[in-house]
């Protein structure tokens, strides 16, 4: 069995590495949002000494809608200061690429353990207190997530799992850009801090074998971290179905959900400032160094996400999900484009069973 485990593992981060290397590189400003869908086998409850390992790699870009501009501010960290500015950020992108390893160990019949790990790469042409963007890109381990989860209902037909989850500060926080000034702190890797994610997840065999009933909320708060700023809670909401057409096909599923997400504007501890983008210097507005909201950041976000699932040999599901945007409010930051998730699920019985 443990043959078996390495021989798997390799196997998706070759995966992770050959996706890397063909997924085409954009330029990019500010932004972090991620494609967020529901995939069953993460939020379920593994049967006792049951290792369920999922490989997903989500392809996020954004932009700024088109004919139109933005008023991203200058929000450095550093040197706690943010300054307000209007440039112009047509045709400017975002890409996110994310490679995430999820591993969820059934303890006993209704307690599970789950360790996500997320491995990010941005790239950017990001403008940090200036007119002209500055190359930037990094990439590594994000911040992990530690999960209990407790499966209240387990049925034949149906269950109701509750999770509590901790993202680990074990994210890159203090990448910079070309002359030495701290990347702003949408553009790290982590968050800089822990923070507390509470899920449940429903669902329920509505025609046995047939058709399945889902659904996903979760919350985040994330802890101001060293450097004064925090990130703003975000709350998700997904319902779903999973649909087997064709009894000569139970292999064949097709999933269809709609995926609601509300940010919460981000935070931080800065002395306001005006940019003049016609002297290219900076007006103080308040010296005072307080809490204040980030503008531009926190969106709302509604999207339909249809997709297919393999269950393939009883070896492994493959599943390939698009998320399309239905109604997005960026607040006049970059907007999240159609998003993709690729990605397998196998289980292996360490302890117990068969």
């Amino acid at each position: 069995m443990t043959v078996h485990v390495k021989r798997f593992i390799s196997s998706l981060l070759a995966l992770g590495c050959l996706l890397s290397i063909i997924a085409p590189s954009v330029e990019a400003s500010c932004g972090s949002v991620s494609c967020f869908v529901v995939i069953g086998s993460q939020q379920q409850v593994p049967m006792a000494g049951r290792l369920t390992v999922n490989a997903i790699y989500n392809y996020t870009p954004m932009e700024a809608p088109s004919g139109q501009g933005g008023g991203i501010p200058f929000a450095n960290q550093g040197n706690q200061t943010l300054t307000l500015a209007n440039l112009n950020v047509n045709q400017i992108r975002t890409l996110m690429r994310t490679a995430t390893l999820d591993m969820n160990y059934g303890l006993t019949e209704r307690f599970g353990l789950q360790v996500t790990l997320p491995y990010k790469q941005v790239n950017s042409d990001a403008q940090v207190g200036g007119l002209n963007p500055t190359p930037y890109s990094d990439k590594g381990l994000g911040d992990i997530r530690v999960a209990l989860k407790y499966n209240v209902l387990p049925t034949l037909r149906s269950m109701i799992v509750l999770g509590m989850g901790v993202d680990l500060p074990t994210g890159d926080y203090g990448q910079r850009v070309q002359g030495g000034s701290l990347a702003e702190s949408t553009l790290q890797i982590g968050r800089g801090n822990f923070g507390l994610v509470p899920t449940i997840y429903q669902s329920y065999e509505l025609i046995p074998h047939r058709l399945n009933q889902f659904a996903l909320a979760s919350y985040r708060h994330t802890y101001k971290n060293s450097d004064g700023y925090k990130f703003g809670d975000e709350v998700n909401l997904s319902v779903g179905l999973n649909i087997i057409l064709l009894e000569q096909t139970p292999w064949f599923v097709l999933t269809q959900q709609v995926n609601y997400r509300w940010l919460q504007n981000d935070s931080m501890d800065a002395s306001l400032f005006q940019f003049n983008p016609a002297t290219g210097s900076s007006i103080l507005l308040d010296p005072t160094i307080k809490f204040r909201a980030v503008p531009t950041t926190g969106s709302t976000y509604i999207a339909y996400s249809p997709g297919i699932m393999l269950n393939l040999w009883d070896y492994a599901s493959f599943y390939f999900i698009a998320q399309i945007p239905v109604m997005r409010d960026f607040n006049g930051n970059l907007e999240q484009q159609r998003s993709y998730v690729f990605g397998l699920s196998k289980s292996f019985q360490l302890l117990g069973g068969s």
